[in-house]
């Protein structure tokens, strides 16, 4: 009966734990159809609208329209899509294999408690609790293997926010050469503008590579290049 009791009075203490846990957790804002320029706390684009006033761009809410990939949410894409979230960008697709460790704490957006986890759920998950008006795609593959680089190439293809049509750009943040290729080969045979980036060993220094197949170099020759040249 003494085992029964405690064992009722550890069930009554992790009942009201959970409790606590529910109540600690706020409500999700609600989606804004339109961007407004209002100039008040409640407003999560008012900074951004900010932009117009100063005469940077002339049409800030044209962001919802576009549609991105990045590809590897690591220390440099989970940034990425952080900040293109924060923004109010249309549509994001993401892709990596990879799981959350608690080793990825020092340096990346996620959340111990996402440990263990896919990195494009977990991402998912904090992206939408930021900005709820983001459409989120995540697809947990790697894609350099055969089974997965035609999924790969479709969702390049037809994953945009208005569908059947290829995203306005797609972002490389991977950190290794055989997953440049594949992103390269996929771009190239959609002529599909993209970005390359990387961050150097020591993390002092990268680079941003801009490419448009067709008008500049491919990466693969532009790669070679610059190993030749160093």
């Amino acid at each position: 009966m003494e085992e029964v009791h405690r064992l009722q009075q550890q069930v009554e203490r992790l009942e009201e734990q959970l409790e606590a846990v529910k109540a600690s957790k706020k409500k999700a804002r609600e989606k804004i159809t339109g961007m407004s320029a209002e100039v008040v706390d409640s407003n999560p684009y008012s900074r951004l609208m900010a932009l117009k006033r100063m005469g940077v761009v002339q049409d800030y809410e044209r962001i919802r329209q576009f549609s991105m990939a990045v590809v590897g949410i690591g220390g440099v894409g989970s940034v990425t899509a952080e900040m293109l979230t924060r923004c109010g960008i249309g549509k994001l697709l993401l892709f990596d294999y990879d799981k959350v460790e608690l080793a990825n704490m020092n340096r990346l957006f996620f959340k111990p408690d996402q440990s263990g986890m896919s990195k494009v759920e977990a991402a998912k998950s904090t992206l939408n609790d930021i900005n709820p008006d983001v459409e989120i795609e995540a697809h947990s593959y790697n894609i350099t293997s055969v089974s997965h680089f035609p999924h790969f190439l479709e969702r390049i293809s037809n994953g945009h926010l208005r569908g059947n049509q290829r995203v306005d750009l797609v972002l490389s943040c991977v950190d290794n050469y055989e997953a440049r290729m594949a992103i390269n080969q996929a771009c190239n045979e959609l002529g599909q503008v993209w970005m390359e980036s990387g961050v150097s060993e020591d993390a002092v220094s990268g680079h941003i590579q801009f490419l448009r197949p067709g008008e500049t170099a491919c990466f693969a020759v532009s790669d070679a290049y610059m190993m030749m040249s160093s």
